[in-house]
């Protein structure tokens, strides 16, 4: 028969498996987890060593210290917190979309001799609101030359100075190369919910003495399938107040006339969540008349974050009439419809990945 697992067990792994120091929270503050230790009291149990940001160091229950989603370590504290009854932290569930404070980079962090590649998470005035790739930790960058980038493009910059004001990190430097990379961005997929199967004979394509449109024969043939909606983020939104939708106020300032306040809203809701689609769906919006070549990178990069949730062999329906697929959907037509735009202009060539 074989023992169940005790405290000096779960400490064991964390041992073995996760490499400290690493960034958590307690009670909302950004900390640095030292180590997870068991002084070999079973009341109290694992205990985690953290320093906040002042310096001070202090010792707190295991249970009390939440880490972010993509850290290694995640799925050993859920297996320690269901072994003392409590609920665990699913690998799959996010921080909190709107945190009040974030892990800052260091100066050790940057190696000011190489380059650093940085995570746009959102653009205001002459600075760029950054976290370093691979990490949660954010940085202000204000770059040397006239730039271009939008949010979840990442950044390659040769560093120049570095510096703390009122707290907050900053960097200048020069922006040698932006790329696309969805799957660096470290982000947790969308959730997808099964919403049953769709059957084609069941849709209506049009009154029954009106022939087919061409482009429907093809989905009709294809048959059944099965229908999702995927998750949509929403960073401060309240759903027990239909006034309070930051899309909404977005769109509202942009109908005033108030282009710069409609894109800063867009902008605040991408650097609390990059998973927010809507966001980058209405930043492209926003472009669409007047640069469709800026407009095309929002579309893609809310496009390349939705694809996370789908995978290659996905030959599910995402259909319009569930509103949470829409962020996505408005995503991909705005995409398709730059494509269209920017070949009528060159002719024959798009000059855009994809």
């Amino acid at each position: 028969m074989i023992a169940p697992p005790q405290a000096s067990d779960h400490h064991t792994t964390f041992e073995g498996a996760v490499s400290f120091p690493c960034d958590g929270f307690v009670i909302g503050e950004p900390v640095s987890i030292l180590e997870i230790g068991y002084a070999g009291n079973v009341r109290r149990g694992l205990t985690a060593t953290c320093r906040r940001e002042d310096g001070s160091v202090h010792v707190v229950s295991a249970l009390d210290v939440a880490f972010p989603g993509q850290w290694n370590g995640t799925r050993y504290v859920a297996a320690y917190r269901k072994w003392q009854g409590v609920q665990p932290f699913p690998p799959d569930v996010s921080p909190p979309p709107r945190r009040t404070r974030k892990h800052k980079v260091t100066a050790a962090d940057v190696d000011m001799a190489s380059t650093v590649e940085l995570v746009v998470l959102s653009l205001k005035d002459n600075a760029v609101r950054c976290r370093l790739l691979g990490t949660e930790r954010v940085i202000t960058l204000r770059a040397e030359q006239p730039w271009n980038v939008v949010p979840a493009e990442i950044a390659v910059v040769k560093p120049k100075k570095q510096w703390r004001y009122a707290g907050h990190p900053y960097l200048s430097g020069r922006i040698d190369s932006v790329r696309l990379d969805a799957a660096a961005l470290g982000l947790i997929p969308l959730k997808l919910v099964d919403e049953g199967t769709w059957t084609p004979g069941e849709h209506y394509w049009g009154e029954d003495d009106e022939p087919l449109e061409e482009w429907t024969k093809p989905i009709i043939a294809r048959g059944a399938r099965q229908m999702f909606e995927m998750e949509q983020v929403l960073p401060g939104w309240d759903p027990a107040d239909s006034d309070d939708d930051p899309i909404t106020e977005s769109n509202e300032l942009k109908a005033a006339g108030d282009f710069k306040a409609a894109t800063r809203k867009l902008m605040d809701l991408c650097q609390a969540d990059l998973r927010c689609l809507d966001a980058h769906a209405h930043l492209g919006n926003l472009s669409f008349d007047r640069r469709p070549e800026d407009a095309i990178r929002h579309y893609e990069a809310g496009l390349r974050i939705g694809e996370l949730s789908l995978g290659a062999a996905f030959d599910g329906l995402l259909p319009w009439g569930l509103i949470d697929n829409r962020p996505f959907l408005r995503c991909m037509q705005g995409y398709g419809l730059c494509l269209a735009n920017l070949t009528r202009r060159a002719g024959s060539s798009t000059g855009c990945s994809g």
